[in-house]
């Protein structure tokens, strides 16, 4: 019986010396990784720069196409004609991105202009569809109030639908621009630069440390786009509507 209670005592000594020196190698390894992403600060920063540049200039594109697109879209009288555009949109989303990418490469030339239309046509459904299910959740009895005090189907959208409307819109318009900032990288593959320089010669190279220079902004840069646009959410959307 002591005999087996040493066993066991050295064994758990034993695992617990294995994780030890396994957390101490990982950490090391962490360091050694950081330390070498430290020296791609320069580029890092300039990337980030062209990269955010490119998916503030679609992600506001899409937001002035999208949004007018979802309000048609949820217009009783256009049933017929938002399954047509919801079909469209559908299309454009399922295309994988970097195709599509090279689709706009093949008739709009190389850098950035086809980077931001591949951009700004990922962003478009999520914004249109988050507009249009906004939009035709809004309580039947607020609009027939509206419409019993006299006001017009304009001023009915503009005070009472997309008020209401306004939270779900800013959902979509989150999840649109974080998704854009993670597909945002492809664009070097056509010449639009980005963050994607870093993440693509590192795969070349084989090099994981450049990869890393390139793969972690790209995720807090997603986060932080999103933190931002969640914090515009909480100051301009009213709080009797937010859920």
């Amino acid at each position: 019986m002591k005999r087996e209670r040493h066993i066991g005592a050295t064994t758990y000594v034993g695992a617990a010396i294995v994780l030890v020196l396994t957390l101490g190698c990982t950490a090391a390894r962490a360091d050694n990784w950081l330390s070498g992403v430290a020296q791609y600060r320069s580029d890092i920063i300039y990337q980030s720069i062209q990269q955010m540049t490119m998916v503030a200039i679609a992600g506001v594109l899409a937001i002035v196409v999208a949004v007018p697109v979802g309000i048609y879209m949820s217009r009783p009288s256009q049933r017929h004609g938002s399954a047509v555009v919801m079909q469209t949109l559908n299309v454009g989303q399922a295309i994988p991105k970097l195709a599509l990418l090279a689709l706009a490469m093949s008739v709009l030339g190389i850098g950035r202009v086809p980077a931001i239309f591949g951009l700004w046509v990922a962003t478009l459904l999520p914004i249109a569809l988050n507009t249009y299910e906004g939009l035709r959740a809004v309580p039947r009895p607020l609009i027939e109030a509206a419409t019993g005090m006299g006001m017009t189907p304009l001023q009915i959208l503009w005070r009472v639908e997309l008020p209401n409307a306004l939270y779900v819109i800013f959902a979509g318009i989150r999840t649109a621009l974080a998704i854009t900032v993670g597909t945002a990288p492809l664009a070097f593959l056509i010449g639009g630069g980005g963050l994607g320089e870093l993440i693509f010669t590192g795969i070349d190279l084989n090099d994981f440390t450049m990869l890393l220079a390139g793969a972690i902004p790209t995720a807090l840069l997603a986060i932080l786009t999103d933190a931002f646009v969640g914090q515009m959410q909480r100051r301009l959307v009213s709080p009797g509507v937010t859920p």
